[in-house]
């Protein structure tokens, strides 16, 4: 049976790894709120920009921007948005194992796959795997900006219209609510466009279809990956809070235990001198 100092040694521990993971939970409560209401109010934008290119009815077929043409992939890139840090449930977990099933599906198929990854957990794990890691950033969901998605998304525009990716997806955590985040894959290189049916559109361009093409469309990349860059961010906070609200419950019921434990042992040593005391007085009454 465990001493009493090594009993109190343990309750000590826990209680201050219990504070460890309040104070964590705390930081994330004080981020989420902030992280999800940029989440909140980029989505509508980002669903007109959608809506926008449907309506267009744009045919890639009769369309000469680079970013709608769709060639045969033979290299694809996958990139891959997690947190720099754990500590928050299954969230890096689900997100990596969707991109690597999405990995394995492209190789699958005969294509040159390569991980280009935001966050240092991403990065992690596809080098673990010999994944070729393409790029990488870190420290973008600690502080969301328009700067950053856009210096990802020049990057990712840069490598298609090169020919270099010939297909890029789109692998994150899409924010639910404080106990939800789903990780979701999405198709971002070539821009994937409806083609309408039924009578043909006519849209006239000013000044030239060209021109306003080539300034919207780099633009909807950036929104997209801006959008999906705050979709994981509020993730990371919503999945950290909850996981370390998890750990703090179960530090307390820990704690109970061990407390139990620790008196339970207290008052069996208690017995036991007392019986030894008991003993050592019969012991004289019959000397």
């Amino acid at each position: 049976m465990a001493s009493l100092q090594h009993i109190r040694r343990r309750i000590a521990s826990v209680k201050n790894t219990q504070k460890v993971t309040k104070a964590m939970k705390m930081v994330s409560a004080s981020k989420l709120r902030r992280a999800q209401e940029s989440a909140e109010a980029a989505r509508p934008y980002a669903r007109k920009m959608n809506e926008m290119f449907g309506g267009l009815g744009l045919d890639p077929a009769q369309t000469d921007h680079p970013l709608l043409k769709v060639r045969t992939p033979r290299r694809v890139g996958v990139l891959v948005v997690t947190p720099d840090r754990g500590l928050c449930g299954a969230l890096n977990t689900n997100v990596c194992r969707m991109a690597y099933a999405q990995v394995q599906d492209l190789a699958g198929k005969g294509m040159d796959v390569a991980v280009v990854a935001v966050g240092r957990k991403a990065r992690e794990f596809f080098s673990r795997r010999g994944v070729e890691i393409e790029h990488a950033w870190t420290g973008l969901l600690g502080g969301v900006t328009y700067a950053s998605a856009s210096e990802v998304g020049s990057h990712l525009v840069e490598r298609f219209m090169a020919e270099r990716f010939d297909q890029v997806f789109l692998v994150f955590a899409h924010f639910k609510s404080v106990i939800s985040q789903v990780a979701e894959c999405h198709q971002l290189l070539p821009i994937p466009v409806e083609v309408q049916g039924g009578p043909e559109r006519s849209f006239l361009y000013e000044p030239s279809e060209e021109d306003v093409l080539g300034a919207l469309l780099p633009k909807y990349v950036v929104v997209q990956l801006f959008q999906a860059l705050l979709e994981s961010s509020a993730s990371e906070q919503g999945a950290r809070m909850t996981a370390m609200d998890s750990a703090s419950r179960n530090a307390g019921e820990v704690i109970k235990k061990l407390t139990l434990l620790y008196n339970k042992t207290r008052q069996e040593a208690v017995t036991k001198e007392l019986l030894d005391i008991i003993g050592g007085v019969e012991a004289l009454k019959g000397g």
